[in-house]
């Protein structure tokens, strides 16, 4: 799957700070769940939802080109039924975690999500 573009500048310019945690975070949680690879870090879903995820920053480090960054997602996903008119199935929401590998050019802030098998 191809996803949008990613630009990280503010945690970019956050490096090396306190503030980086938190701006990273931010930027994460201001993504759309089709940018990040949730659907296929479902653990006991079909579906990921498109409802708001939280972050959680693990881990981060200076590599030679980019910032890597592990991040922790929660988020929600459905059990998909048939879809019938008269299906008794009801959608309830799953709680999902997945892990993230995030790495942020240093020249640019383009941004690559990779998910992490953990």
């Amino acid at each position: 799957m191809d996803y949008a573009t990613i630009n990280f500048h503010k945690s970019l310019n956050a490096w090396g700070t306190p503030e980086f945690n938190a701006a990273l975070k931010k930027e994460i949680e201001q993504l759309q769940v089709d940018e990040l690879p949730l659907q296929q870090g479902l653990t006991i879903s079909s579906h990921a939802t498109d409802k708001q995820f939280t972050a959680m920053v693990i881990g981060a480090s200076d590599e030679r080109d980019h910032i890597s960054a592990r991040v922790g997602i929660f988020y929600t996903g459905v059990i998909t039924g048939c879809s019938c008119e008269d299906d008794p199935t009801p959608i309830n929401t799953n709680c999902e975690y997945c892990v993230v590998q995030f790495d942020i050019d240093k020249t640019n802030a383009v941004t690559t999500a990779i998910l992490l098998a953990e």
